[in-house]
């Protein structure tokens, strides 16, 4: 067999393990052909392919980003798109696809299956919103690199008796926020979920000044505040119809400002949660899942998504991973609620 593999959407640190882990099993336990697609689901649409040996896949474990290139491209927007998917893999004679990615990366994965081609997703995003699975590679490694960044800012904010407002990933989901506000000692958490009251928030900051302490508020980006809506950093929409967002730490800042008349400053963390070596925890996810999307495609089974549960790697379909995306219950939220002003 010939098995094509490919990582689309966001990059995110994990995906070079899931290549690493597709490659060593599918060459070793079963002597089959990697094909790489480049560039996400651009790679079949347009036939970019790269062979990938088991030297290939020798150092890649630790790195992040992915060795195959990544993009938002949707076949689905793109006129022919599925019919040169077709003509690729043929041309290739490449018997099924392993496409690592999220909601959007897998959208796709599901509609091919139903087009009738063999797809087997992984699931990735720093997010941590891909339904049907309990984590998803990615998170870990954006989580660490987010408390650390708080662990750091909460010594500047102490020396200038400034509140500082980190801004963190998450556009319809809360996670990273979420985990990293518990895990940075945060003293407001404000995520997509629940729509913030400004003067809740600006109470909360007080509170924190009274006690002669930096309050640190962690704010994920798509965070709304009451009757209001997201901030958005640009009105331009990718191949997935999303907007870009970014801007409301900057925004919640100067509001904290002009209503306490005390010193506030945002810190934007952006793409610095999805750059750099993965954590363990992840590089193990990752790995797991890579072996498991090979077992997947050895049995035939596609249409279905790798996924943890427990801790164990179970199979579920396409179209449960991609029906809703995962968000903070309110029960979660309320445990952290406890810390808030504190």
């Amino acid at each position: 067999m010939r098995i094509g593999v490919l990582t689309g959407g966001g990059d995110c640190p994990g995906l070079n393990a899931v290549i690493r882990a597709v490659v060593r099993k599918g060459i070793k336990a079963h002597g089959w052909e990697i094909v790489g697609f480049r560039n996400g689901w651009q790679g079949p649409i347009e036939n970019l392919t790269k062979s990938i040996e088991l030297a290939d896949v020798e150092e890649i474990l630790t790195r992040g980003g992915t060795i195959l290139g990544s993009s938002r491209t949707n076949p689905y927007k793109v006129e022919g798109g599925v019919d040169r998917i077709r003509e690729t893999i043929a041309a290739n004679n490449v018997d099924a696809i392993i496409a690592i990615g999220g909601e959007d990366t897998l959208g796709v994965a599901k509609r091919l299956t139903d087009d009738g081609i063999g797809v087997v997703g992984v699931p990735k995003t720093i997010d941590n919103d891909l339904g049907a699975t309990d984590y998803t590679f990615g998170f870990d490694t954006a989580v660490h690199i987010a408390t650390e960044a708080i662990d750091r800012l909460r010594t500047t904010a102490e020396s200038h008796h400034r509140a500082l407002v980190v801004e963190v990933m998450g556009r319809h989901a809360g996670w990273i926020a979420l985990h990293s506000g518990l895990a940075g000692g945060a003293n407001v958490i404000l995520v997509p979920e629940r729509p913030f009251n400004v003067d809740k928030v600006v109470e909360h900051v007080e509170r924190r000044f009274e006690s002669e302490f930096a309050p640190i508020i962690v704010v994920a980006e798509g965070a709304m505040p009451e009757g209001g809506a997201e901030v958005l950093h640009s009105g331009e929409r990718d191949a997935f119809g999303h907007v870009r967002l970014g801007g409301v730490g900057q925004w919640l800042a100067e509001e904290i400002a002009d209503r306490t008349g005390k010193e506030s400053r945002a810190a934007v963390l952006g793409h610095i949660q999805r750059g750099g070596t993965p954590t363990a925890y992840d590089r193990v996810l990752a790995t797991r899942f890579g072996l498991h999307a090979v077992d997947a495609v050895a049995a035939g089974d596609f249409g279905t998504m790798v996924a943890l549960r427990g801790t164990d790697i179970v199979r579920v379909k396409l179209s449960e991973a991609t029906a809703e995306l995962k968000t903070v219950p309110a029960e979660r939220y309320e445990e952290a609620e406890v810390f808030f002003g504190a």
